[in-house]
């Protein structure tokens, strides 16, 4: 059977493979459309386990939330190129697993991975992933997901530079209208910007004081070794607020205070005043991607080299 251009054509929007890749699935196939997309199916499940070697450092992080704002989830997918990054289908495919993830029972990546998709039936989450990475040419990888609920207000989010970094807040309160919506999203950009450890003291383990005591008792101790011991620690209480501060989030300076100097705290205080509110910021996931990831450094001109050897 002849293969024509537009059978070609017709097979690369079906795949978004190749058009060399179609006219090859289809000469192999004889033309047969439906056989066609299975052999690039599979040739790119063989291409996907040869790619898993290379890092994906790059990506995305995505939010989906409910229609009423009290769950949310967040992903990260990784590419391995800024450029695929930027892709449509690669872009459709992350909101995809974001959304996947808000209705997911999963505890784990491994079960999430092993779950029926809910983009394309009769495959698993891993089964699709891998026919993206035929599709795509790069080695994908749902790196991680988390959710926030909020059955007593509502979670805010906020997605930063297009998706380098997410946030999710669970945000409790008894009134829901636009300036406390804006608050919570206010408080998401902050948690973005500034990248707290904790959402308050409360949650600061006794064993990081401990510890951050110590260090900070040593560092006084060697830049004032003739001060007494009562100003030493009057001088560890001052540093160690200090640093509760930077790693708080309602501790924080909140980026858009007007005189520099209040607190996300207060701010959040402010606004629930402003509403007769009563407003609690019970927490915060952020994700931002490719953190933690040791990216790969290549050697441009050894790559080129070791194709043309046929390595």
């Amino acid at each position: 059977m002849a293969i024509t251009a537009a059978m070609v054509k017709e097979l690369r929007e079906m795949t978004g493979a190749g058009m060399m890749d179609c006219k090859k699935a289809l000469t192999n196939t004889e033309g047969d459309m439906d056989a066609a997309v299975e052999y690039l199916r599979e040739n790119g499940l063989a291409k996907a386990a040869k790619k898993a070697g290379r890092i994906a450092a790059e990506g995305l992080v995505a939010v989906a939330l409910s229609d009423d704002a009290k769950k949310a989830a967040i992903v990260e997918v990784n590419s391995e190129t800024d450029f695929v990054a930027k892709n449509d289908t690669f872009q459709s495919y992350v909101a995809e697993v974001a959304d996947q993830a808000l209705t997911t029972e999963a505890a784990d990546i491994e079960a999430f991975l092993a779950e029926e998709s809910k983009a394309e039936a009769g495959k698993t989450v891993k089964e699709a992933l891998d026919g993206k990475i035929a599709v795509i040419g790069e080695n994908l990888n749902i790196r991680r997901f988390s959710k926030a609920s909020a059955e007593d207000g509502f979670v805010a989010s906020y997605i930063h530079a297009g998706g380098k970094i997410g946030v999710l807040v669970e945000v409790a309160t008894d009134v829901v209208n636009d300036e406390i919506k804006e608050m919570g999203k206010n408080v998401a950009m902050q948690v973005a910007a500034i990248a707290p450890k904790y959402t308050s003291r409360d949650e600061v383990s006794k064993d990081y004081i401990e510890h951050e005591t110590e260090i900070l008792k040593v560092q006084a101790k060697n830049e004032n070794p003739d001060k007494p011991d009562n100003i030493i620690e009057k001088m560890i209480i001052g540093r160690l607020n200090k640093e509760l501060k930077e790693v708080c989030l309602l501790d924080q300076a909140y980026v858009k205070a007007e005189d520099g100097k209040q607190a996300v705290g207060k701010y959040v205080e402010q606004v629930a005043k402003a509403n007769n509110a009563n407003v609690t910021i019970k927490g915060f996931i952020r994700f931002e991607t490719g953190e933690g990831i040791e990216k790969k450094e290549e050697d441009f001109a050894a790559e080129v080299a070791k194709q043309m050897a046929g390595n």
